[in-house]
């Protein structure tokens, strides 16, 4: 086989492997909506019965099961655990701005 032709079945492999991750990124960003639409509810919820918006004790389990998930699918447990931090962050945010529009509201 001539370079040309290696060269041009590297750029055809590459287009597959980056057609896939665009299809991955894309499931990601739909299940992050979807996860945010639950949270949301959660938010509302504890804003109504007037519950703290973070729940340390649940976070520290979410991490604790996520980081074994990761380690099992062979991907960072410290990755894993940033990614979550940042994504349950956002969640308090999130919830603490709920409760402080339900606050404004009675």
């Amino acid at each position: 086989m001539n370079e040309a032709n290696t060269a041009d079945m590297a750029r055809a492999q590459l287009a597959e492997y980056r057609a896939s991750i665009d299809n991955i990124d894309a499931a990601l960003i739909h299940m992050l909506a979807e996860r945010f639409r639950c949270t949301k509810a959660v938010g509302v919820l504890k804003a109504r019965h007037g519950l703290p918006p973070a729940d340390p004790g649940r976070e520290q389990t979410q991490i604790a099961r996520l980081r074994r998930l990761a380690d099992e699918a062979n991907l960072d447990p410290d990755f894993a655990e940033k990614f979550l931090n940042f994504i349950i962050h956002e969640v308090i945010r999130h919830h603490e701005a709920i409760a402080s529009e339900a606050e404004t509201r009675t």
